[in-house]
């Protein structure tokens, strides 16, 4: 195909007044060379057309028109879908091919999926689990024939997920018989490109026949700090956020259009309501977009976004990633993002179109919140991004994946061993390791084979296949790797859909209760069948709706930064020089000068511990700036070597600046540091004996359990309660463990606790970097500045909000008494 023209691509694009970047221009010469690839650039630079116009030039190029699909278009989120859809028929039309570009994800009515599956379009955009269900169905390689590429758009969402594995496992088997099928990967930096790309297209493929294309391109982003009117000098997290509303308003007067970012949808039903309560003349002009709000309500926010009708609208990730909606002016980010990459997806939404300067608010939630701004203006200057770490080995997706292809056509055990080792996450796989996964899913393995519900598959003549319509029935329904908590419906007794709460929250309801969700005051009435049934309240104030597994955490990219500006303080101070600091950094000179005063600031080389008693008991309080889930593995190890020297029992506390260890007896610190307590010697055997891998493990089973198939949520309209799911698992995690250690499902639980909660390699890393520090024990009469957010956090797991607000403020003033 290296003779086709791109001439019409460039009449069009002149015809809109755009122009072919360098970028674009490589991708499509690339493409019709016949070389697969990634696409690296940043948001609203063009890349979506960087490989729809190649597709159609290919096309334009042949004799015969196109039947059947020629491309599929995976997006990780559904919102995305429409967005290329608009876009790839443009670009169709304009060049003048009558092709169908068809949807089909989660929200696709049954009956389009028939039209679909008899009439197939030549683009089909979709996720990730609606190509599984493809895969599922029968004759799917009649369907995929005429298949000429794939293309994963914002594939650095995808990559350090078990969705990212499925598309590994889908594309190896659409490559088993289209050899010459071309892979795609549309990408934002990450700090591990070169690893994304050897994911996405696996093990087998050549260095000539695969280009990285990055863009060199240049995004301008403005970052601009609300300064909080009054600075805490003794900060606890989210205690100032909703104070900032009024310093927001103006921002959305002051522009067409605006999107303002929070990290948790619970956040985002508070800003939504507080918004209204203060400025009633927006309602109508404001919206809000959550992914536990129906599908109906955040397409009318999508459309009236894109026909400029609305001011503003509060939302989470679910609009990271570009909808189909105009550039907005400008992006608020509520509290830390707590990760680069994120926040400059964000601020990527203003200005989202090729030259444009992107502007972002920056809004604290607390003062410490300060240093964070001026970290993440640092790393975006110095380009500085996260890495997603990629799964492997995920025998869940592996033994789903089976039953996927026994539910449709069936399959040769051979000829799928060779295609999955050719992926990334699979290719250490053994053929030990290979026959267990057939034995799991034929005969449940060593411990489940008295049980024929996990008789799933049979051996016909060597073709592995499902013969019941019922396990097939129940695999359909299971397929996917998103495993949530357990989620009620909520419904008016009239019967409209308003969205989902999680089961535990509804748990805590009775009748009559108000909870706020969804921008309305709603009473509830009953729960029946899984079905949260409620009416309108004109009562003012009510519960606010929180769905667990919401807390970020803060990148290590992103606690470097952090560390440096903390630095940046010291030296400043020290220089007499505070004037020569960003205004962020000026800004915390109150808190500043107590913390000085009190303790010291550390410096970039320096660990700072610091040691006070009070009515409690002994504290120590240490600041690593890791992120919650590092400062909270690096406490349980210090707690456990501690407790080694002496027995002595801690209460544990951490956010993301560090971590208190407290205690009723004194704490042998000074002995702990001499028998050197940040070692990584024997540091495997520490956090298997401190950090209770075994129950960390359990519960990561739950998902495990549920992608492998081993429960099963139940029917659309008898779907089992999430307490009912999780006692399940524990009762396989615990059969497999008396009886069956060596099971590749419990043997990947404890692996993935290692390297994604525990995050043992980061783990490590900050020790070795502590163990180069000076480390600067301080001690003192009371709390400073930074431990005191640290004891917010403990009290925050024993009182109510209310008595949590009184209690607060009486700490604040014996701290600030001398």
């Amino acid at each position: 195909m290296q003779n086709v023209s791109t001439a019409p691509a460039e009449i069009w694009f002149q015809q809109q007044n755009w122009t072919v970047f360098p970028f674009q221009q490589t991708t499509w010469d690339a493409y019709l060379s016949g070389k697969s690839g990634v696409v690296n650039a940043p948001t609203g630079s063009g890349k979506t057309y960087s490989l729809l116009i190649p597709i159609l030039l290919e096309a334009l190029a042949q004799k015969k028109p196109a039947k059947g699909i020629q491309a599929i278009w995976i997006t990780p989120i559904r919102a995305l879908t429409r967005e290329i859809q608009q876009s790839a028929q443009r670009a169709a039309t304009a060049l003048g091919l009558d092709w169908q570009v068809g949807i089909r994800s989660g929200d696709t009515k049954p009956s389009e999926r028939k039209k679909q599956l008899k009439n197939a379009p030549q683009i089909l955009i979709t996720t990730p689990e609606s190509l599984q269900l493809l895969l599922a169905t029968k004759k799917y390689g009649n369907y995929f024939k005429s298949l000429k590429t794939v293309v994963v758009d914002e594939w650095h969402e995808l990559i350090g997920t078990k969705r990212g594995v499925q598309m590994e496992l889908a594309i190896s088997r659409l490559r088993g018989f289209l050899p010459a099928l071309k892979i795609w990967g549309i990408s934002a930096t990450i700090g591990n490109m070169q690893e994304a790309v050897d994911v996405l297209l696996g093990t087998s493929i050549k260095s000539t026949d695969y280009e990285l294309i990055r863009a060199n391109i240049d995004k301008k982003i403005e970052i601009k700090t609300l300064l909080p009117e009054e600075i805490e000098t003794f900060p606890w997290a989210g205690h100032i956020g909703l104070t900032m509303v009024k310093a927001v308003v103006p921002i959305i007067y002051g522009s067409k259009s605006t999107l303002i970012f929070t990290n948790t949808r619970a956040r985002c039903e508070l800003w939504y309501q507080h918004l209204l309560e203060l400025e009633p003349d927006l309602s109508g002009q404001i919206a809000m977009h959550h992914g536990s709000i129906s599908r109906e309500t955040r397409d009318w926010v999508e459309d009236a976004l894109h026909e400029g009708t609305l001011k503003a609208v509060v939302c989470t990730s679910s609009l990271d990633l570009g909808v189909n909606f105009r550039p907005v002016e400008n992006v608020v980010q509520i509290g830390s993002p707590k990760g680069i990459a994120r926040f400059l997806q964000r601020a990527g939404r203003s200005g989202h179109r090729p030259g444009a300067v992107s502007c972002i608010y920056f809004v604290p939630t607390h003062t410490l919140e300060l240093v964070e701004s001026a970290a993440l203006r640092a790393a975006a200057v110095a380009g500085e991004v996260e890495q997603r770490v990629p799964y492997i080995r995920s025998f869940d997706v592996l033994v789903q994946y089976l039953v996927t292809l026994a539910v449709s056509d069936g399959f040769k055990e051979q000829n799928i061993y060779d295609e999955i080792t050719k992926t990334y996450s699979f290719s250490s796989v053994t053929r030990e390791e290979w026959n267990w996964c057939l034995q799991f899913i034929t005969t449940g393995g060593p411990s489940l084979g008295r049980y024929e519900d996990h008789h799933k598959v049979v051996e016909e003549e060597g073709i592995y296949k499902v013969t019941s319509r019922k396990v097939a029935l129940r695999h359909r329904l299971s397929i996917g790797t998103i495993v949530g908590e357990g989620a009620l419906q909520v419904k008016f007794v009239t019967g409209g859909y308003i969205g989902t709460v999680e089961e535990w929250f509804a748990g805590q309801l009775k009748p009559g209760d108000v909870f706020w969700f969804a921008g309305r005051a709603l009473e509830l009435v009953r729960i029946k069948d899984m079905t949260v049934q409620v009416r309108r309240s004109k009562k003012k104030k009510g519960k606010i709706p929180s769905w667990l597994g919401g807390r970020l955490e803060l990148s290590s990219q992103l606690s470097h930064q952090l560390r440096q500006k903390i630095e940046d303080i010291t030296e400043a101070r020290a220089d007499g020089k505070v004037e020569s600091l960003e205004e962020e950094l000026q800004a915390l000179e109150p808190l500043s000068d107590i913390q000085a005063s009190r303790s010291r600031i550390p410096c970039a080389d320096e660990l700072l511990i610091e040691s006070f008693k009070s009515r409690e008991g002994y504290h120590l309080t240490f600041y690593p700036f890791e992120g919650r889930n590092t400062n909270e593995a690096i406490a349980s190890i210090v707690a456990y070597r501690l407790s080694k020297l002496e027995p002595i029992t801690f209460s544990i506390a951490m956010n993301d600046y560090g971590f208190e260890l407290l205690s009723e007896t004194p704490i042998p610190i000074r002995e702990g540091l001499r028998q050197d307590l940040f070692s990584t010697e024997n540091l495997y055997d520490d956090i298997q004996r401190s950090v209770n891998a075994i129950e960390l493990a359990k519960r990561r089973f739950r998902e495990i359990a549920s992608i492998a198939g081993l429960v099963f949520k139940g029917y659309p309209s008898r779907q089992k309660r999430d307490r009912h799911l999780q006692s399940s698992a524990q009762l396989f995690f615990q059969v497999f463990n008396d009886y069956e250690p060596d099971n590749l499902l419990l043997l990947q639980a404890h692996d993935e606790v290692m390297t994604f909660q525990v995050q043992e390699a980061r783990l490590r890393i900050a020790l070795q970097r502590i163990q180069n520090q000076r480390i600067v024990l301080e001690e003192t009469r009371k709390a400073t500045p930074f431990a005191f957010p640290i004891l917010v956090d403990r009290l925050r797991e024993k009182l109510s909000s209310e008595r949590l607000e009184d209690r607060i403020k009486r700490m604040k003033l014996q701290l600030v008494r001398d």
